[in-house]
């Protein structure tokens, strides 16, 4: 029988850097759970824990970017999910239009309004309107199956079901 770490490696995700800001503070972080909800208007869903600090600076900035990664940067999605104080420093980026930081080295980006923000779990299921986006270069998106285990996220998983 399957664990239920190795079925849920099994759903397909992205790896995304989601950018987040409030005022004159940025911050980044590695997320999978990311997923397009609706078309009008056009929705996507972020699931965040709440315990972590960027979750505070979303709330507050009331916006967000999503910057897909391509499938030859999993270092720089590994940068994002260390605990360095500041995971933007040294990297280009600039402020969007909602001030949520966009990685010049990303595939492409869009950047999300906060529309609602609901209990799920142990994290919080964002819904945040698509504003705004661009590709910035060919090439295919980042997996998370094809990360391994490079947040230590199996660990939290139940044994069994």
């Amino acid at each position: 029988m399957s664990s239920p770490a190795e079925l849920f490696k099994l759903l397909s995700c992205g790896v995304y850097v989601i950018g987040v800001t409030d005022g004159n503070q940025y911050n980044a972080f590695t997320a999978a759970w990311v997923i397009q909800v609706s078309f009008q208007p056009l929705l996507l869903a972020l699931s965040i824990n709440p315990q972590h600090r960027s979750y505070a600076m979303l709330k507050a900035g009331e916006s967000f970017t999503v910057n897909v990664l391509g499938k030859d940067q999993a270092e720089l999605a590994r940068h994002f999910a260390s605990p360095i104080a500041d995971r933007l420093a040294k990297l280009p980026w600039r402020p969007g239009k909602t001030g949520a930081p966009i990685l010049s080295q990303a595939l492409a980006y869009l950047e999300c309004r906060l529309e609602e923000n609901y209990p799920a779990g142990d994290h919080r299921l964002i819904l945040g309107r698509a504003v705004g986006g661009a590709r910035f270069q060919p090439g295919e998106p980042l997996l998370y199956r094809d990360t391994g285990d490079m947040n230590g996220a199996s660990h939290l998983f139940p044994e069994k079901f």
